[in-house]
């Protein structure tokens, strides 16, 4: 059985590799295909704290929190002046390997998780969850399960990107897990962290990064693309005291080359954006390995209605 299992997971990535490559101009339902803007937008106020059992352990900043995979399976915390010193309890390796992260007013660490170079057993229910590092006391558990994601040997992504937004304490959360050969299917859960419920779900296109922003115009979502290298904007509205998130998004912009996907999205300063990309297939590969990624500085400017997209 031993012998069988790397042929089964070869088979597993090359199933994928075709699902992506034969299916490049998969279908997006309600997008807006001409470019836009959001008007003059800045950073959201900062409510986020890291957590609360660094102190007890005298750790102080500059810290890091590593996903990368490149030496520590699952999570470890990077700190010392130059970085040189790591947290990683082996226990932090429970739930194998993620794909971003959040903290909120308290320090909770939320976790999105991610297929990672093979199959195992256990791969598939992994990506069922949000993931939960507790701020006092640093025990990593599932926070919430979600038992209409369904990832299979076509598809392995299941939860794959979050936010944490301060206005209300809630998630922002992405599945991709529905996308198949003949669409792109990927939903956006509200998801209410006091009570676990979730508060809204739509129907997008699949996301591999989501970040929130405040413009001239209002409040949105911003969603990088996991089938294209798009931009969009999602506008969240104040309905009966409650946000809610507008099915149809704008799009902002796209990089020039088709085969980078927006992983990381990031509000500098006033109408400045940070993004990094990465080339993202749905194969199981190390996605968030920093040699692999590519970076971008991007200014809307104002008085020529235009994006200025510097890569370096």
């Amino acid at each position: 059985m031993s012998k069988i299992l790397p042929i089964i997971s070869l088979l597993m990535v090359l199933a994928v590799g075709y699902f992506v490559y034969t299916k490049k101009n998969i279908q997006i339902n309600n997008v807006l295909e001409t470019e836009e803007n959001i008007g003059n937008f800045t950073a959201i106020q900062n409510c986020k704290q890291l957590p609360k059992f660094l102190n007890n352990l005298k750790i102080r900043q500059p810290i890091m929190i590593d996903l990368s995979q490149k030496k520590y399976k699952g999570i470890a915390l990077l700190h010392g002046q130059k970085l040189e010193k790591v947290l990683h309890p082996k226990i932090w390796e429970k739930y194998g390997h993620f794909s971003t992260y959040t903290l909120d007013k308290e320090g909770n660490i939320f976790l999105a998780p991610m297929p990672f170079i093979s199959v195992k057993p256990t791969t598939f229910n992994l990506q069922k969850n949000i993931y939960k590092l507790h701020s006092s006391s640093g025990k990593l558990e599932i926070f919430m399960h979600f038992d209409d994601v369904i990832p299979s040997a076509n598809n392995p992504y299941g939860v794959n990107a979050l936010v944490h937004d301060c206005d209300d304490n809630t998630l922002w959360v992405s599945a991709i897990d529905e996308t198949n050969y003949e669409e792109q299917k990927g939903f956006i859960y509200h998801i209410d962290i006091k009570s676990k419920t979730i508060l809204q779900k739509v129907q997008t296109q699949d996301a591999l990064s989501l970040s929130l922003v405040k413009s001239t115009q209002g409040k949105y979502l911003l969603l990088g693309a996991a089938r294209s290298s798009g931009l969009y904007a999602y506008k969240i509205e104040t309905i009966d005291g409650k946000q809610v998130m507008n099915e149809v998004p704008k799009k902002l912009l796209e990089l020039t080359n088709p085969n980078e996907h927006i992983r990381k999205i990031k509000v500098k300063a006033k109408n400045k954006l940070e993004l990094q990309s990465i080339p993202f297939s749905y194969s199981l590969i190390a996605q968030t390995v920093e040699n692999d990624r590519v970076h971008y500085d991007v200014d809307w400017v104002q008085d020529k209605k235009k994006w200025n997209i510097i890569k370096h």
